[in-house]
């Protein structure tokens, strides 16, 4: 995906759960709206909470949208065939969680899926450098990953433009304290991507919700 100024932003749902059962009741709920949804998987360890986290349950499920696993865990590169070999179209692992982030971009490209990297908000873009033209996205984190309903940290506004410039076509998503106001700050910053969780699920009206999104961040 090339950056473009007519490019319109994809919206991404995001899915907390604590089992199987509530992760398909809300990817039911957004699927007519959206082509991705993404599921946080936590472990306790690299973040204090601990979500639903067994792929096997996902093999042979076939829902109607491409599913990626943002994998806010330790040692991805150790889970990461696993999410993919159920079904998962995308990996996104953090810088942070790893210390060989080429050994999963390579797993990624053998399983010809495509493989993202996320960075938390204090998390200096120089440390993705080396791999930022070899994955497919980066993932701007703009809260501390463990939590929804957490409120946006403006100073990751900076990152987001610092990577734009870096690489034009780059993809930039950019993840927590997504509301419309927000997300209009992120688009004009250079994102591609707003990954919104807290916002859309606690709305009466789930469309209007992903469709406002759409509105506010169109270009």
């Amino acid at each position: 995906m090339l950056y473009t100024e007519v490019m319109p932003i994809e919206i991404i749902p995001a899915i907390i759960a604590k089992n199987f059962k509530e992760l398909k009741e809300k990817i039911e709920i957004v699927e007519p709206y959206v082509r991705w949804v993404q599921l946080d998987i936590m472990d306790g360890n690299f973040v204090p909470n601990f979500t639903w986290n067994k792929p096997k349950e996902l093999k042979y499920y076939d829902p109607g949208v491409f599913l990626e696993a943002h994998l806010m865990i330790s040692e991805p590169e150790k889970y990461a065939e696993q999410w993919i070999d159920a079904g998962i179209k995308r990996i996104i692992f953090h810088i942070e969680a790893t210390s060989d982030p080429h050994a999963i971009i390579q797993t990624c490209r053998n399983k010809k899926i495509d493989v993202g990297v996320a960075i938390n908000p204090e998390t200096d873009i120089e440390q993705i450098a080396p791999i930022d033209e070899l994955v497919d996205m980066v993932l701007v984190l703009g809260v501390t990953p463990g939590f929804g309903g957490q409120k946006f940290m403006l100073s990751v506004i900076s990152k987001i433009k610092a990577l734009r410039k870096r690489n034009p076509h780059l993809t930039i998503g950019v993840d927590g304290g997504m509301n419309p106001g927000t997300a209009k700050k992120v688009a004009e910053a250079g994102a591609d991507l707003i990954v919104a969780g807290s916002y859309i699920f606690t709305r009466a009206d789930i469309e209007k919700a992903i469709l406002r999104l759409k509105k506010t961040t169109k270009k």
